[in-house]
């Protein structure tokens, strides 16, 4: 009689045996496995939402995921994971990739706190470097954010998860006029719907390096449509420990693409603030306050992470509200937004009402001007 060995582990593609989850994302979950062919251990990434989504936002999705694959299979780079196979099961892909010892940026900050200037400016030029490659064959990211950088023990980074890249010439891949990602981390020129190009990957960058030196997002607001017109339309909030990053993320963080930092001029300002070199800045509104005058936040959760779906009438209500900002403040755009939906509400509650003889209400409309995980990165 045979000795009872427990209980047998889950088997992907009759290959990958699953052990511990190393960490879930809203798209995602990454298992440590073993690939029982080759005997080695992998990283394996099964598609998941955590967010609502139709079935055909699903489907496409799902498409997605296996253009990550193929995406990140063209992308032979020291800072960018390396993708080994591509296996379908129970209707769902799953990604198997390189496996070394590496945290998300998320999980760091959460853990320690905001990361010193030089210590950014590190991770800012390996990720600048996986940009540029994928960048140099038409891929662009469009979810760079300190969940999807993985860092070692040395310090060094590299960008995973090219689960909603787009790849110049690829068909579209639509989702009804919806927008699904970390607001947080979007360009502006996301949120108006333009074509996402290689500067949204320079604002995500900027971001996401402002918030591993100040430990929080720049325009996070808690709520996804509040966060995307923080993001279209007022100014990162002030920096305070940002020091001699402070001009470079101004610059990533620019709202016109067209006047956006590049890789270009982007790379020497960040190796002078590594090497020690880049002054402090003079104090402007931009870091009204000495780093050393403000204490580190407590180590703890880090918003702007969560991934979210955005409908295209809602973002029609955004472009809508931005356009009212025009001379006008934030406060009062987003009250305009807020009111925006209270009126469709209203009037979709009214056209499902039984019908009594009187045409419904059209909604209000403002008259413009008017106030208102980480799991693989290969060394």
């Amino acid at each position: 009689m045979s000795a009872d060995t427990g209980p047998r582990p889950r088997v992907v593609a009759g290959r990958y045996a699953l052990g511990e989850m190393l960490g879930r994302g809203g798209m995602g979950t990454v298992w440590l496995a073993t690939d029982q062919l080759l005997d080695r251990q992998v990283a394996v990434k099964e598609l998941t939402f955590s967010v609502e989504l139709t079935d055909e936002e699903r489907g496409v999705l799902r498409e997605r995921t296996m253009r990550e694959a193929r995406a990140a299979a063209r992308l032979d780079h020291p800072h960018v994971t390396t993708v080994y196979d591509v296996v379908e099961q129970d209707g769902k892909p799953w990604l198997v990739m390189k496996l070394v010892p590496a945290r998300s940026l998320q999980e760091i900050l959460e853990e320690r706190g905001p990361l010193p200037p030089a210590a950014v400016a590190r991770i800012g030029l390996d990720l600048l470097e996986a940009l540029d490659a994928a960048h140099a064959i038409g891929i662009v990211h469009r979810d760079l954010k300190p969940a999807n950088v993985l860092v070692d023990a040395d310090g060094r980074a590299c960008l995973t998860d090219f689960g909603i890249a787009t790849t110049t010439g690829d068909s579209a891949l639509t989702t009804q006029g919806a927008l699904i990602g970390s607001p947080a981390y979007m360009a502006p020129e996301r949120a108006n719907g333009e074509d996402p190009r290689p500067p949204v990957d320079l604002w995500s960058l900027g971001a996401t390096l402002y918030t591993a030196v100040e430990g929080r997002p720049a325009f996070d607001r808690g709520d996804p449509m509040a966060t995307l017109l923080a993001v279209v339309s007022e100014h990162p909030a002030p920096m305070v420990r940002a020091g001699p990053l402070v001009p470079v993320l101004l610059g990533l963080l620019t709202k016109d693409p067209a006047r956006r930092g590049t890789a270009r001029s982007t790379r020497p300002e960040l190796e002078a603030v590594m090497a020690g070199r880049a002054p402090t800045p003079a104090p402007t509104p931009a870091a009204p306050v000495p780093p050393t005058a403000v204490p580190p936040p407590a180590p703890g959760r880090v918003g702007g992470n969560s991934v979210a779906r955005i409908d295209g009438e809602d973002l029609r209500a955004l472009a809508s509200a931005s356009r009212a900002l025009l001379g006008s403040v934030a406060r009062d755009a987003r009250d305009v937004l807020a009111e925006r939906r209270r009126d469709r509400k209203a009037h979709d509650d009214h056209r499902r009402a039984p019908s009594r003889g009187t045409a419904p209400r059209p909604p209000h409309r403002a008259a413009e001007g008017s106030s208102g995980a980480g799991s693989s990165c290969p060394s």
